[in-house]
């Protein structure tokens, strides 16, 4: 059961009442029976949070995809330095001679800014040179890790209408409380209702209002990769003539393996403006999966980045005092 349980709640966990119990009826057994085992995958760190996943552009944060080149005695310290802004998510060691991939947001009263943000790290890192590549397009973002071995080799990706939505301090304070890692009991959401002072039902109407406009891309678990057996997993990039990169950006998304594709800038020391995250059990997979992929679109110049360390994985905590805590201390 535990590959299907895992696989259920990447895809869509319950934004009810009793949401254990929910997926308990969808895979045939008792919500005893789910909520130990979620446990049991908890203390193995093989699941790594279940919580809302927002859309950071839409809560008005800037955001980048950015690679540093720090020379190989200085990485470790870099990569302290760049972790201790509060909008660094993801920061990884891969085999480029830009060496330092992390992802960095600003909150939307962010005094500094992305870009003056970014000079700061580069100039505390001593790094050489940086990238700076933000999303131009995006074309997936979906990690669903195959625990099943049942997933098809290739998926059509949907499109979703979102409804406008203006944020009122009520959509921010259930924010606030969707953003954590849920309890593993049988009423997980029941904390935040009575903090803030609502019934399941406000609450969930708020819930849903968020993702209905797209500010929340969806409730579900997030897995730790490599424990969950995905040992490898590469940042494939390539450079795609400008006038076909919607519709390769669009045939990239649809392989079940790729989690993140998305069209960013290029520049003339980086010539790939095609990003996709590949995930596979091993390196071996990945690099036939890349291989696969360059054959179908005709792409011949690309490159595969594979991280070798993490230095931090977390999602970020919006509208939380530290980013101004941060800007106020340089």
């Amino acid at each position: 059961m535990e590959n299907e349980l895992l696989y259920e709640m990447q895809n869509a966990f319950p934004m009810t009442e009793r949401p254990f119990k929910a997926v308990a009826e969808k895979l045939n057994t008792t919500e005893e029976e789910v909520l130990s085992t979620v446990q049991k995958l908890k203390d193995e760190k093989i699941i790594r949070q279940t919580s809302a996943i927002f859309d950071t552009k839409r809560l008005g944060y800037k955001s980048s995809l950015v690679a540093f080149k720090v020379a190989e005695d200085q990485v470790e310290k870099a990569a302290e330095i760049i972790n201790r802004h509060p909008g660094v998510s993801h920061n990884y060691l891969r085999n480029h001679d830009y060496n330092i991939w992390f992802t960095m947001a600003v909150a939307p009263d962010s005094q500094l800014g992305l870009e003056k943000t970014i000079e700061i790290l580069k100039e505390q890192t001593g790094a050489e040179d940086a990238i700076t590549l933000p999303t131009l397009k995006m074309f997936k973002i979906s990690v669903k890790m195959d625990t099943t071995g049942k997933r098809a080799k290739k998926e059509k990706v949907k499109k979703t209408a979102h409804k406008e939505i203006e944020l009122t301090p009520k959509h921010i304070a259930v924010i606030k409380e969707l953003q954590k890692d849920i309890a593993v009991v049988s009423e997980p959401y029941k904390e935040a209702t009575e903090k803030l002072g609502m019934d399941y039902n406000e609450f969930f109407e708020i819930a849903n209002e968020l993702k209905e406009s797209g500010v929340m891309r969806r409730f579900a678990t997030i897995l730790n990769h490599r424990k969950a057996g995905f040992g490898a997993n590469a940042m494939s990039v390539w450079a795609v003539p400008e006038e076909k990169g919607e519709e390769i950006g669009r045939q990239m998304a649809e392989f079940s393996a790729v989690s993140h594709c998305y069209l960013r800038p290029s520049y003339p020391n980086w010539p790939y403006n095609l990003f996709a995250m590949v995930h596979a059990k091993t390196q071996e997979e990945c690099d036939t999966l890349i291989e696969e992929m360059a054959q179908e679109t005709g792409l011949k110049e690309y490159g595969k980045l594979y991280s070798t360390v993490e230095f931090k994985k977390q999602r970020l905590v919006y509208f939380d005092e530290v980013f101004k805590e941060w800007e106020a201390a340089v």
